[in-house]
Order: structure tokens, then C-alpha cells, then sequence
């Protein structure tokens, strides 16, 4: 049978996480705090990690830093939100998404599933994914502000497509957005360097993993 996967996302090659000196600086002053913050586990389904099929990097240093990511939270107070989409989407409700990526996963678990070290738990949020940005169609804003959250900790695939979506809408619904770096994945490093660095310049901050967890 062949794999829809093939035909809707690319074959990902390997590639090395950008490193806290390569990152660019922000115009935006904002400083990370627990208090204030939510995190956002974006689309780190199986489905669209299988693009990365078993290439050594970048894929399992972003999950263990996603990992990482949510055990703080956790520890933390701090709302641990996922993305997920479902399969089987209706061709109507999936819109103009189907004329560039094809009618998407399939509803069976091995598309469906969100990978097993970043299982939500009992508390966090599974917000059902229909647009590029985790706020459209859903209510995430409104369980970040009943919650006191104005800050949003972005991590999970795609940078240059989803994730930085959500930064940006961010921003523009005066949320503080932080893009984690080494706890995103991309089709190449290159349009993972963009999304940073248009982040950088247009509406968040960027860090790693590690300099994120010295702040908690």
C-alpha cells in the first residue's frame, strides 16, 4: 500500500538544532515567567513525524527537549496545551490545507497518535487542529486567560509553517510568544533558521530548551 505520507509531506533529511550562540535577537524585550506562561505542544503527532523516518537528528533531541519541556511545566502549574489533528477530514472542513497537502492523515492510530514519550496526561489539554495556527477553531485563548496566561511557550513541528503561525497570532492577540528553538523540527535547517529568524524580528523571542528551564 502506499503511504499517503509520501505524497502529502517531504522525506526530512537530517540536520543539526540551532545552538544558543546562533541565535538571533529579538526585538521583543519580554522575559519568560512560569506564572505567567502556557505550553504549547504543537502537532507532534506520528504522522508527521514519520517524515523524519530514522535519521538521527533532528528529530529525538527535540523530543527529548519537548520532554523536558512538560516535566517542567508540569512540575511547574504551568497549562501543558497539545495540538492534535484528526483523520479522515471531511474535504469540505479541511479547505484550501487539502489543495497544498492532500486529504492528510488517515483516522487510525498510527497517524492520529501523539508520539509516546509526550503522551498528554490527566490536566493537560487536546485542542483539535483545523488551521496552520493552534488558535483557529479552537479556544485556546480563552483557557489561557480564564487561567491568567499571557505567555506562550511554542514548541513541536512545523516551524516555518505552524509554529510560527501560532507565534504570530500570538502576538497579534498580545501574547507573549516563546519559540524553544531545539524543541522544533522543520523540513531543513534552513526553514528552520528562517522561522526563527522571522520570529525573532517580527514577534517572539527565541531560546533553547536549556536557557527556558533556567528560567522556570
Amino acid at each position: 500500500m502506499t503511504d499517503p505520507t509520501a505524497r502529502s509531506l517531504p522525506r526530512i533529511p537530517a540536520y543539526a538544532l540551532p545552538r544558543a550562540d546562533e541565535l538571533p535577537t529579538p526585538r521583543g524585550p519580554w522575559r519568560f515567567a512560569a506564572a505567567r506562561a502556557a505550553l504549547l505542544v504543537h502537532d507532534m503527532q506520528a504522522y508527521f513525524l514519520a517524515a523524519y523516518g530514522d535519521a538521527p537528528q533532528p528529530l529525538p533531541a527535540v523530543v527529548a527537549n519537548i520532554a523536558r519541556l512538560i516535566a517542567a511545566a508540569r512540575a511547574a502549574g504551568v497549562p501543558v496545551f497539545y495540538t492534535a489533528q484528526h483523520g479522515n477530514q471531511d474535504r469540505r472542513d479541511r479547505g484550501l490545507q487539502a489543495d497544498l497537502w492532500g486529504p492528510g492523515m488517515r483516522a487510525i492510530p498510527e497517524h492520529e497518535s501523539i508520539v509516546e514519550a509526550l503522551a498528554p496526561q490527566a490536566g493537560d489539554h487536546v485542542l483539535t487542529k483545523h488551521r496552520y495556527s493552534a488558535f483557529q477553531r479552537s479556544n485556546l485563548e480563552t483557557l489561557m486567560r480564564v487561567r491568567g496566561r499571557d505567555q506562550l511557550v511554542i514548541c513541536g513541528v512545523y516551524a516555518h509553517i505552524g509554529c510560527m503561525a501560532t507565534a504570530v497570532e500570538a502576538f497579534q492577540r498580545d501574547i507573549e510568544p516563546f519559540f524553544v528553538a531545539d524543541a522544533l523540527a522543520d523540513f531543513s535547517r534552513e526553514k528552520h533558521d528562517l522561522a526563527v529568524q522571522w520570529v525573532a524580528a517580527t514577534c517572539g523571542v527565541p531560546l533553547t530548551a536549556d536557557q527556558l528551564l533556567a528560567q522556570f
